[in-house]
């Protein structure tokens, strides 16, 4: 018989109190006095009480400004305090949180802006001057002000954005008390909350309408994959930017009662300081995070702490049991889905599975199949299939893509949101992640669009046509690096280093190439659509130039 995940509970039964208000009240209503927030290297301890009260204040002046519900806010920040409080913020007013990452610039984030259509903004102080491009700027014409985190440079980013004809002021105004307090707006669980940006494949990146409740049940997932309590303490220095830290870490923590640890950066060297110095029991990795502390040198006392659960995605299987028995931690758990699903995998806690698979089926609330990715029709157990889903209860996935009805129709045909994830199910229940039939990236933990890269890539005068692929990064659990296979204007003599400085230029690091190989020609199907399939193949050949990661 086919195995199932059967370990899920839910910490908040009644699907109405599915949103962030009613979870947030009901722990600052219970325990007022418990932690839930610690930003290291910030000074002091965020109780749930307090985190209440300030959440409450920054919606109030949200409100206080005009701010109507179904607002869009855009949220453009490193990890601080600030950043949650105006999530929180933005959640109790009724607005719908945009984040954006921070490594966005140029066009990159000016099409984010543009199909969000936003009235607000959150921004750190570094980031002003992004927004006066022609494109940024003309890109947000609505925004009507802008509340700007100090990280140092307050002074400069307040007049770049008054230059602008902005109007802006620095964040401890938008956490100011209220005379007059007004009522908050009744927010229910079916209601948007969010728009999280997902790589885009065939073209640019589509922004996933995630309403409240799937913001929640996202949570809940992996409250039950972690076993996470009141009395545990997560730790995520992924940016909250991603679903990784903020819907799958900080919510999480929130749901259960627990307590929330976060950074503004990753490092590798403190990362056993950090878990041993807040009495950290569950965390987690993407991409090469694993890889990267499995790398510092040893010390006699890795095993002192009381870290229990690792969720890494993905799991680095050819060093996981060393990696337990280094730092004595209980058990490494994963789940495989994506903004728009919610996870339909999950992986029992404690219990073994073979090497590469990413979880059982959550049978009680997704509906799964593998199909042929041209005709939608199931393929036998064990054959490569497309993963398609579809939830089995209301509003715990996403609800489209954010003015992007084309794109929603396209990836919902026949009633199944289509993944381009190209996975297979052995006998026993277990899915194993293949390859992606869609061409999107990952890199160290980012989503990166093939079509982006390449257009702006192509934007080079020389360039006359441009196909990015991934190809096997070097490290364990590293997934990808960029290639960029480039076909040159006739009588064009740039370089690889002329086409890398134009992307250090034109786009954020993580997205830059590490190889370049160019090409006469690229090989190209009958209809002239370009063999990405044939390039993979080939992959990094000996003309294939390399920079330093």
């Amino acid at each position: 018989m086919m195995r199932t995940y059967r370990d899920f509970a839910l910490n908040f039964p009644c699907w109405t109190d599915w949103h962030l208000g009613a979870v947030l009240r009901h722990h600052a209503e219970r325990t007022p006095d418990r932690v839930f927030l610690d930003v290291i290297d910030e000074p002091g301890s965020w109780t749930y009480s307090a985190i209440l009260g300030a959440a409450e204040r920054v919606a109030q002046n949200f409100l206080g400004h005009g701010a109507h519900p179904g607002d869009r806010v855009v949220i453009m920040a490193g990890n601080s305090s600030e950043l949650i409080r105006s999530w929180f913020g933005s959640a109790l007013a009724g607005l719908v949180e945009v984040p954006l990452n921070t490594a966005y610039e140029h066009e990159f984030l000016a099409h984010q802006l543009r199909v969000s259509t936003p009235r607000w903004a959150v921004i750190d102080d570094m980031y002003a001057v992004r927004f006066g491009g022609g494109g940024v700027a003309a890109a947000c014409p609505d925004v009507e002000h802008f509340w700007v985190i100090d990280t140092g440079h307050l002074d400069e980013a307040l007049s770049v954005l008054t230059a602008l004809g902005r109007s802006a002021s620095p964040w401890p105004e938008l956490d100011r008390a209220v005379a007059d307090p007004r009522p908050f707006p009744a927010v229910r669980a079916q209601d948007l909350a969010s728009i999280f940006f997902t790589s885009g494949t065939t073209g640019p990146s589509k922004g996933v309408a995630m309403p409240h409740a799937q913001m929640y049940f996202f949570a809940q997932q992996d409250v039950n994959l972690t076993r996470l309590t009141t009395d545990d303490t997560y730790l995520s220095l992924t940016p909250l930017f991603h679903g990784n830290a903020q819907f799958l870490a900080a919510y999480p923590a929130l749901v259960a009662g627990a307590r929330f640890v976060t950074r503004r950066k990753f490092s590798a060297s403190r990362w056993i300081d950090h878990v041993r110095d807040y009495d950290v029991t569950v965390t987690n990795f993407i991409g090469v995070m694993m890889d990267f502390v499995w790398k510092q040198p040893p010390r006699p006392d890795d095993g002192d702490n009381h870290l229990r659960c690792v969720y890494a995605a993905p799991t680095a299987f050819s060093i996981v049991e060393q990696f337990q028995e280094r730092y004595g931690i209980e058990a490494f758990v994963e789940a495989f889905g994506l903004t728009e699903t919610s996870m339909p995998f999950m992986t029992p806690y404690g219990v073994p599975r073979p090497a590469g698979a990413v979880g059982l089926k959550v049978a009680d609330w997704f509906d799964v199949r593998l199909v042929h990715p041209e005709t939608d029709m199931e393929v036998a157990v064990g054959e490569l299939g497309e993963l398609v889903v579809r939830p089995r209860h209301p509003w715990t996935a996403g609800m489209g893509y954010y003015n992007m009805p084309e794109k929603t129709t396209q990836a919902w045909r026949n009633l199944w949101f289509h993944t381009g994830d190209a996975m297979r199910r052995d006998e026993d229940g277990w899915y194993y992640f293949v390859d992606r039939f869609k061409d999107a990236l990952r890199r160290r933990g980012e989503n990166i669009s093939s079509y982006e890269v390449e257009q702006a890539i192509l934007g080079h005068d020389e360039v006359l046509e441009c196909a990015v692929i991934g190809v096997p990064a070097a490290v364990d659990a590293g997934e990808d690096e960029v290639m960029a296979c480039v076909v040159l204007a006739e009588g064009a003599d740039a370089t690889a280093k002329d086409l890398w400085a134009w992307c250090d230029r034109t786009l954020p690091k993580f997205a830059v190439p590490r190889f370049i190989r160019f090409c006469a020609e690229l090989p190209k199907s009958p209809s002239q659509k370009i063999q990405k399939a044939r390039l993979r193949d080939k992959g990094v050949t000996a003309d294939t130039l390399a920079r330093d990661s």
